[in-house]
């Protein structure tokens, strides 16, 4: 899942809070007398905290983790991820079994569940409206829509039959063509859809997994074409019922929403067997609604799941100390049957440059060097030890453990190195001025900018960044913008300097190595990298599976990386999450981002705080 994330933001799966009871008239049952009160009906409410905020909830157009967790609940995409599987497993969601595969993986025939309804909206005029292929067809076609500028584009581009080609006859004309056939999406029937790629691609059904391809309307989008995010209407077990933009989200049972029950198999980890017990055949979702708050703060989060106002807390490192002994929960926590959930994410935290900067952009030999001096100068122990609270892992490779194609013995040529990389800085030119800062070996003044969102510990990391540049005497200036805005400027090329961060969407190291492949500016290649001997490199890795030779193909693309200083890979993160005793089905999952139609709650099972 996907995908970008705020480096800043520890919360890598949804704060999930207490569940609340409010009152609401039932329909008097038989043999209650007239004009007595009626019953109460108890709806059992999560309230989310978000640490960052949304950016609006029209899938094609998504790129952050805490908007992806929304968008999963709303909409639903042809596979998912099995709940409890570890390793996880690919499982059916619109779909109604596995795909067929066959011609070694490029061709994927999916048959769809039939009676699966959209939400109700006022577009389909009090009628309800059935999913079908089509809507896949559709949905699959906007990505490549040149006016939409989707982030996830990366998930087809150069992949289905006959799209590309109506892509770029598109960015030609000015309009997509929505209504002629494509060669790789054929519908032989309401139900079936036949995808033929181009080439072979046994990963293809990860990408039919994620939560941005959750299937749309096509009518939906035409008549709220002006502002589709604010109109999301999906499938999926939830509603939006109510948006404060970057405040407030309510999210309501889709009652459209069909028949499921909960009957996922327990898998390796002995909690498991409690966790199926509680939930198995119980209907989905069990929880009524979702409220959701956007709070940037942590501490406003630790504060609330102390006084037992949040169902789940994803422990920023800040707070760690209070909560964890090493590893193992307090035992005051522990006493109160709160519950410690922690894993090695498959992620990355990563220092880009962007490479069409101005001042630290191009391919001279000065400029690559100022990068490389810049990353080497980054203390990342330190990182680990002041921001994180020990709650992080020190990475020097794109993928991450746990994700096919991963090295832990891989050696970076990044290091920190302060000695070093003055003494690069001084060859290449870039001499201390009177006022000991040191200029650009033209005499220009030389300004680093970093961009950090608005937290406790965006601070901090302004702190650490700005002692880096003090090593190599380089004049420091912080940039500070909302999350939304970082996306944004990011997708523009006008980010100069940042520490981000991307969890897999899916787990294969394709996902973490597309972030700098040329083609993919403006979409997520945040660095906006544009090297034709790494995209050559990159383009061979597409047409091979996991093993020694697309192994040794990456290699060559990470040190190319370090050598253009383009990237320096710094932490893998640890995720702890928290959960009040009163929590039932609740277990975190590696890729999906949010598992609220899994969970239930049991009110009244209050610890003291």
């Amino acid at each position: 899942m996907p995908g970008m994330i705020n480096h800043l933001s520890p919360l890598l799966v949804v704060l999930l809070l207490l569940a609340g009871l409010l009152a609401v008239p039932a329909p008097a049952p038989q043999g209650v007398a007239q004009g007595a009160a009626p019953p109460v009906v108890a709806l059992k409410v999560l309230h989310l905290d978000m640490s960052a905020p949304e950016t609006g909830f029209d899938p094609v157009l998504t790129s952050d983790l805490n908007t992806a967790a929304i968008e999963q609940q709303l909409f639903e995409s042809l596979l998912t991820y099995d709940y409890l599987a570890r390793p996880v497993r690919l499982v059916p969601r619109l779909a109604a079994r596995m795909p067929e595969v066959t011609q070694q993986g490029r061709h994927w025939l999916f048959h769809l569940k039939q009676g699966v309804w959209f939400a109700p909206d006022p577009v389909f005029g009090g009628t309800r409206r059935e999913l079908t292929a089509q809507d896949v067809v559709y949905t699959l076609m906007r990505f490549m829509d040149p006016k939409n500028r989707s982030p996830y584009r990366f998930l087809l581009e150069g992949k289905i039959l006959g799209l590309d080609e109506r892509a770029r006859q598109a960015q030609l004309t000015g309009h997509f063509d929505y209504d002629t056939p494509v060669a790789g999406l054929q519908v032989p029937d309401r139900y079936t859809l036949a995808i033929t790629l181009k080439t072979t691609d046994y990963n293809f059904g990860h990408a039919m997994a994620q939560p941005m391809m959750g299937v749309v309307a096509r009518e939906v989008i035409e008549a709220y074409a002006a502002d589709t995010a604010a109109h999301p209407v999906g499938t999926g077990p939830y509603r939006l019922a109510h948006w404060i933009r970057s405040a407030h989200i309510v999210l309501e049972r889709n009652p459209n929403f069909r028949r499921e029950l909960w009957d996922f198999q327990a898998g390796s980890d002995p909690q498991d067997q409690a966790l199926v017990q509680a939930m198995r055949g119980k209907r989905i979702p069990q929880i009524d609604q979702v409220d959701i708050q956007v709070v940037e703060e942590p501490q406003s989060a630790w504060l609330g799941f102390g006084k037992g106002e949040l169902d789940v807390l994803g422990l920023s490192g800040q707070f760690a100390p209070l909560a964890l002994e090493g590893d193992q929960l307090k035992p005051a926590l522990a006493a109160r049957g709160i519950h410690l959930w922690r894993m090695s994410d498959p992620s990355i935290a990563y220092y880009f440059i962007n490479q069409q900067d101005p001042v630290l952009g191009g391919m001279t030999p000065e400029k690559i060097g100022l990068r490389r001096a810049l990353l080497m100068a980054q203390n990342d122990t330190e990182m680990i030890q002041v921001v994180h609270k020990g709650q992080a892992l020190r990475a020097t490779y794109p993928i991450p453990p746990g994700v096919a194609g991963a090295d832990p013995n891989y050696v970076s040529l990044l290091d920190y190195n302060p000695p070093l990389a003055n003494q690069l800085l001084d060859r290449l030119g870039f001499r201390r001025g009177p006022d000991g800062f040191r200029r650009q070996p033209d005499g220009s003044a030389l300004v680093v900018r970093y961009t950090t969102s608005l937290s406790s510990q965006d601070r901090e990391l302004d702190e650490m960044m700005k002692k880096a540049l003090d090593r190599l005497a380089i004049r420091f200036e912080s940039e500070k913008l909302k999350f939304p805005e970082i996306l944004k400027a990011e997708r523009q090329c006008q980010i100069q300097f940042r520490l981000s961060a991307w969890i897999a969407d899916y787990p294969d190291g394709d996902n973490f190595m597309q972030l700098w492949y040329g083609p993919h500016t403006h979409e997520n290649n945040a660095a906006c990298y544009q090297d034709a001997e790494w995209d050559r490199l990159y383009a061979q890795t597409l047409t091979l599976p996991d093993g020694p030779a697309r192994s040794a193909l990456y290699h060559q693309l990470a040190r190319l990386l370090e050598i253009n200083g383009v990237t320096k890979i710094s932490t893998t993160h640890i995720r702890n999450v928290l959960s009040q005793p009163w929590v039932v089905g609740f277990k975190p999952h590696p890729i999906l981002p949010s598992v609220w139609s899994y969970m239930d709650v049991e009110p009244g099972a209050v610890s003291a705080p």
